[in-house]
């Protein structure tokens, strides 16, 4: 088991995202192969945990070298300065996605540039797929990157109800981004995750990280309409994770909250903030409703600014590493089940990652 220890040691590394330290993890035996047991992996998934595979894609990453060199080397010049589209890698003498049109995106300023593309397959009246490069945080010392893909307009699009367009914007990250196949042409992933859905997956609305030093994600869910959750793959560097359902994740504020005498007075300076916080602990039902608000700021100073929390969830068992090659799979059957998570991006390497929605392909 992982550990956590508010100061540092000679066996620690440091977990630190934009600018705050939250105290340090001390990596405990990693296990020793997949989990090939099918029915264990659907137990967790239908049950709502976080399924950890560890080293799935350890022997195939060899294969991908080359692509990981080039889009290596493509993220290197964008952190250069220079905008994606200026510096896209060849590869493919003959696209099925040719660039069409760039835009800076004015109105969100986290935005490098999206890309849209032509597909040469797609149907006249289709939209066109894009992608769009993002920083992850305004923070100065963390230069994560995200690129997503899709279509139409962010926000307002049901993107579940249109499985063509799904399907185009998941073929253009392919198409940038070979080392997709990691993912979508792994037979044994496929196999559990056909066992899962009752149906063969489709890998939709994508997302390539990279998780920076001083970077990673706060407290959040992946839940969106016709999707079963989200399969996480580790290419290079290395991530902690703390995963809970949801359930699980209000039942630990609870008991944290419990245990600490005088704990508003150390997550907030004013007075209101506390005694809204008191307030709102008091109430089981008001943690979980508050979660689903977008601004759930009382809870995100306990969950994602509290280094005591962190090792409280440590010490409960919701800590994971992942090495590269290692997959981790994210159900997320319901707003009121979902695996809610938080990343930090371990040591001093930007690693990549692929982050794909997964639902039945019919």
């Amino acid at each position: 088991m992982h550990q956590w220890y508010k100061e540092a040691t000679d066996e620690t590394q440091p977990l630190l995202r934009r600018g705050r330290q939250l105290g340090h993890i001390r990596i405990g035996t990693r296990p020793s192969g997949n989990i090939s047991n099918a029915s264990t992996i659907a137990h967790q998934w239908h049950h709502d945990e976080a399924v950890l595979l560890p080293g799935l894609l350890r022997e195939q990453l060899p294969d991908a070298a080359c692509d990981l060199q080039q889009t290596e080397q493509w993220v290197s010049n964008i952190l250069q300065g220079r905008f994606p589209s200026d510096c896209l890698p060849e590869r493919d003498s003959h696209p099925r996605f040719v660039l069409s049109s760039c835009s800076e995106e004015a109105h969100d300023q986290q935005a490098i540039e999206k890309m849209y593309f032509d597909d040469q397959l797609a149907a006249d009246d289709d939209e066109q797929p894009w992608c769009k490069v993002a920083w992850l945080s305004f923070h100065d010392d963390d230069a994560s990157l995200r690129f997503r893909f899709s279509f139409g307009m962010e926000g307002f699009e049901d993107v579940a109800a249109r499985p063509t367009m799904q399907a185009s914007a998941a073929d253009l990250c392919s198409a940038l981004f070979p080392e997709s196949r990691l993912i979508t042409d792994h037979a044994q992933l496929n196999a559990w995750l056909g066992t899962i859905l009752a149906d063969q997956p489709a890998y939709v609305e994508r997302i390539v990280y990279f998780n920076a030093p001083d970077g990673g994600a706060q407290m959040h869910h992946d839940v969106e309409r016709g999707h079963a959750g989200v399969v996480y793959a580790q290419l290079s560097g290395h991530t902690f994770w703390l995963t809970a359902s949801k359930p699980v994740l209000v039942q630990e504020i609870m008991r944290f909250c419990r245990q600490h005498e005088n704990l508003a007075t150390a997550l907030f300076d004013d007075v209101e903030s506390r005694r809204a916080f008191t307030q709102l602990v008091s109430d089981q039902q008001a943690v979980a409703t508050l979660l689903d608000e977008d601004d759930h700021e009382l809870l995100e100073a306990l969950m994602d600014r509290h280094p005591p929390f962190i090792g409280h969830m440590v010490a409960a068992g919701h800590a994971h590493v992942l090495a590269p090659g290692d997959v981790l799979l994210l159900p997320q059957r319901d707003l009121a089940h979902c695996v809610w998570h938080t990343v930090f991006c371990l040591g001093d390497i930007m690693g990549e990652a692929l982050s794909f929605a997964v639902r039945a392909a019919a």
